[in-house]
């Protein structure tokens, strides 16, 4: 995971962020280094993630808990927040990963989205 260009969150099934890769860290404007290993409420305070009203998107409804819960892969678009208060348009897939012993966790892969969550490539007003 270190080594794809694109940003990439790994939790696990409880939704604890376990890592994120430099790509993403480069987006959200803080290393995994620094911030280390954190549960959904502080991840989701720090980055959001946001609907198209700017809305919190419920923990549920993410498509990496929709992974982990489902076993299944999820999408969706949405907006993130890095640190410096800079919001970015992505589009996110996540993979569950699955072991032997069932849902370990879930990987997704987010870019940014070309036409943005209005479609248009517009932020809300």
């Amino acid at each position: 995971m270190s080594a794809l260009s694109t940003p990439a969150f790994l939790v696990d099934e409880g939704g604890l962020l376990v890592f994120y890769n430099e790509a993403a860290g480069l987006l959200l404007g803080k290393r995994f280094e620094e911030l280390g290993t954190v549960g959904p409420q502080e991840w989701g305070s720090l980055f959001g993630p946001f609907d198209e009203s700017g809305d919190p998107i419920p923990y549920d409804d993410l498509p990496i808990v929709k992974a982990v819960r489902a076993g299944r892969p999820a999408h969706a678009e949405m907006t993130v927040r890095s640190t410096d208060g800079a919001t970015h348009d992505v589009e996110v897939s996540a993979f569950p990963i699955l072991t032997a012993h069932g849902s370990q966790g879930a990987i997704a892969v987010f870019w940014p989205s070309l036409a943005g969550i209005n479609g248009n490539g517009a932020r809300p007003a």
